[in-house]
């Protein structure tokens, strides 16, 4: 069987690895721990499991088993600090947090539509910060938010059909979030703000070379795309604002609201079959179908570690960004889901209260991720694409 994920083809027939098209040596029981974490994908592979199929059961140390996943790491370019490839999860397992093809066929019509290139760009404080493009046309910055992974939301049902649409006819640029997907995870959230976020974004759009430009955001990356058209407004064309929020639950006084999330968070992130984690992938889209649920849990388990994830949302609860709303002035589309259980409706009115160019839909539908099963999803898809080539016009 042949296996194809990040940069790397493994063929289990031939034992053979190769890296960018060049073979790589590895050790017969690194070779059979990338067997194993392939044919899993995406699952998460306990360590009994690796002994008990690497080592057929035997018992190994610690620094054996660890010494194994840094050698696989190292085999697929990939590294302990980044686990762009290789995730560990404490204390459980070990994961690939990247997609898996399997067998030789080529790639289809729609996949290779949505080929991307991945690059890095470092922000001001020195964070990498991950970034990718696909596409040709005008350009769209599709600006960061929680649950996010270049490499992983081509293969979602959840992102990959959004990626196409936005994708069409346009040169589509998005990225991971420090602390997440293959941006830098080793974060220091204690220093975080919007402002930060908005440096990450700022980075992103000086790499890709965007001068002026329409961003698409939602949930908490709506206040770093405003807080990137209030310090630039000469550079934002317009903007799509999906669900969003101008102050978190804490900056609201209600910081009992980012406690409970954060503590759902620390119960389940990371861990499959968790309650926790199905919960929160709930919150995020009651109406959703079972695959695409499915893929919510797994975007928790490859975007982030448990404790990145509940320090990026004690962030998200402290944003304010209301003092900052008259400074943008680009035409704006904030569509906001009736029932939306994460952030209320009444944020996006606030802020299509104080934008200049403001254009507010509010949407039938429980939901904060739009997801494609959602049948408001057709309906929203097509007002993106008119509130955008409404620019070209």
């Amino acid at each position: 069987m042949i296996f194809r994920f990040a940069t790397c083809t493994l063929d289990t027939d031939r034992h053979e690895l190769c890296r960018d098209g060049a073979p790589v040596h590895v050790e017969p029981q690194v070779f059979e721990l990338l067997a194993l974490l392939a044919r899993s994908a995406p699952d998460l592979v306990s360590y009994d499991r690796v002994i008990e199929t690497v080592w057929q059961g035997r018992i190994v140390s610690d620094a054996t088993l660890a010494a194994r996943i840094s050698a696989a790491r190292a085999a697929v370019g990939d590294d302990g600090k980044r686990q762009a490839v290789i995730r560990t999860v404490a204390r459980r397992g070990v994961q690939l947090a990247v997609a898996v093809e399997q067998g030789g066929a080529e790639p289809t019509e729609a996949a290779a539509e949505l080929r991307q290139k991945i690059r890095y760009t470092t922000s001001r404080d020195g964070t990498g910060i991950a970034w990718a493009e696909m596409g040709e046309g005008p350009p769209l910055l599709r600006a960061g938010h929680w649950l996010s992974h270049l490499d992983h939301d081509l293969h979602s049902p959840v992102w990959r059909p959004l990626l196409e649409r936005q994708a069409r006819g346009r040169r589509l640029i998005r990225y991971d979030p420090r602390g997440t997907g293959l941006s830098d995870r080793e974060v220091d959230f204690s220093a975080v703000t919007v402002e930060t976020l908005a440096d990450d974004l700022e980075a992103v759009a000086d790499a890709a070379g965007l001068d002026r430009f329409p961003i698409y955001a939602i949930s908490q990356s709506v206040p770093v795309a405003l807080t990137f058209a209030a310090r630039h407004p000469d550079r934002v064309s317009r903007m799509i604002l999906n669900n969003g929020l101008v102050q978190g639950s804490s900056a609201r006084g209600e910081a009992e609201k980012t406690e409970t999330m954060v503590a759902l968070i620390r119960s389940g992130w990371g861990v499959p079959d968790s309650p926790f984690m199905k919960a929160v992938a709930t919150l995020f889209a009651p109406r959703s179908t079972p695959e695409e649920l499915e893929s919510l849990v797994h975007m928790q388990s490859v975007s982030a570690t448990p404790d990145t994830a509940a320090e990026i949302r004690r962030v998200v609860g402290d944003i304010d960004v209301s003092g900052i709303l008259h400074k943008v002035i680009c035409p704006a589309l904030i569509m906001h889901c009736a029932g939306d259980a994460i952030q209320s409706p009444e944020q996006s009115k606030l802020i299509a209260r104080h934008l200049r160019q403001a254009e507010f839909q509010l949407c039938d539908s429980p939901n904060h991720m739009v997801v494609p099963s959602d049948p408001i999803w057709g309906p929203a898809v097509e007002e993106f694409d008119r509130f955008l080539t409404a620019e070209a016009t």
